[in-house]
């Protein structure tokens, strides 16, 4: 039976990656930092780990050949120089660390499938972004994202094989951006913001965590958007959220310049417009569940 080591799975995508794992009779290890987190289970067993001092249960490799890599700290909160580097570090030094274990005891690790963010790509209108795009965006989210995805590539150096999966806009109704979405348009205080024009590549989570495990088992490699098929406009994501909510949309745009006032430089979440093609995925054989916006969120808020 498959061994998997998921960093990060106690998270909001973690969580729904280890039930598809499940699902699909693959057991899991995992890392945590928290020792309360740690459960044994016959196929879900948890290890220590406190990346900032260097520290990891090895034991956590034990006929592991395939690492799914979640781990980092979010993006959703105010940017101070402290908290950026917090946002680096924990993607980079984590990375580190499990290939430097991996090498001292030269474990059979075959292949590492590491998440990744669609913010690698510029902030444009216009552009369809697939791949192999070279050029990449100026943001902090842009050199955060070349800085992660650099440290995974080191695993190469070990003979492993590396898959990296850009993700879009996680829609789930446990968390991230969509119950902060919806919240002021149930309250009848919902608005686009600036132009409303920018896009939104979105992806639903059942559908980002199957396509995880089907990196995994497909033995996938290299580069690969984990974005729906169908990006909407932030106009017309407000509008579908309104719709399946049944609430009005009054109120004009939110402009840009207040966004700023209140977030600080972590505003850019909001109006970076990068739309993101899937056919990659699709082209290894990976279906969509949900390929638009509506049936998503119907499900979503059911």
């Amino acid at each position: 039976m498959q061994k998997i080591l998921i960093t990060g799975a106690t998270g909001l995508i973690g969580q729904e990656i280890v039930k598809v794992c499940h699902d699909q009779n693959l057991t899991v290890h995992y890392l945590s930092t928290s020792k309360k987190k740690l459960s044994t289970s016959p196929n879900y067993k948890g290890f220590y780990w406190n990346p900032n001092n260097d520290k990891i249960d090895s034991n956590c490799f034990e006929g592991v050949d395939t690492i799914i890599n979640l781990v980092g700290a979010t993006i959703s909160k105010r940017w101070t120089d402290d908290y950026k580097q917090t946002i680096v570090e924990s993607r980079t030094q984590t990375a580190k660390l499990l290939k430097e274990t991996i090498a001292a005891h030269k474990f059979p690790v075959q292949q590492i499938v590491s998440a990744s963010a669609i913010g690698v790509y510029p902030d444009s209108l216009t552009n369809y972004y697939e791949e192999d795009e070279t050029e990449t965006s100026s943001s902090f989210l842009g050199d955060v994202v070349q800085q992660w995805e650099a440290a995974v590539d080191a695993f190469s150096q070990l003979g492993i094989k590396v898959a990296k999966i850009r993700i879009g806009l996680v829609l789930s109704e446990k968390g991230g951006a969509l119950p902060e979405i919806a919240k002021p348009i149930r309250f009848g205080a919902g608005a686009a913001f600036g132009t409303g024009e920018q896009w939104q590549s979105w992806i639903h989570i059942q559908d980002l965590a199957q396509l995880f495990v089907f990196a995994v088992t497909q033995k996938l490699e290299g580069v690969y958007n984990a974005v729906a098929p169908n990006p909407v406009t932030n106009n017309e994501l407000t509008k579908a959220v309104a719709k399946v909510l049944h609430r009005p949309l009054i109120l004009p745009n939110i402009p840009k310049l207040a966004m700023k006032l209140v977030l600080g430089e972590m505003h850019i979440l909001l109006f970076e417009s990068q739309r993101v093609s899937a056919s990659k995925i699709e082209e290894e054989g990976f279906n969509f569940e949900y390929h638009h916006l509506e049936p998503a969120l119907l499900e979503l808020f059911s």
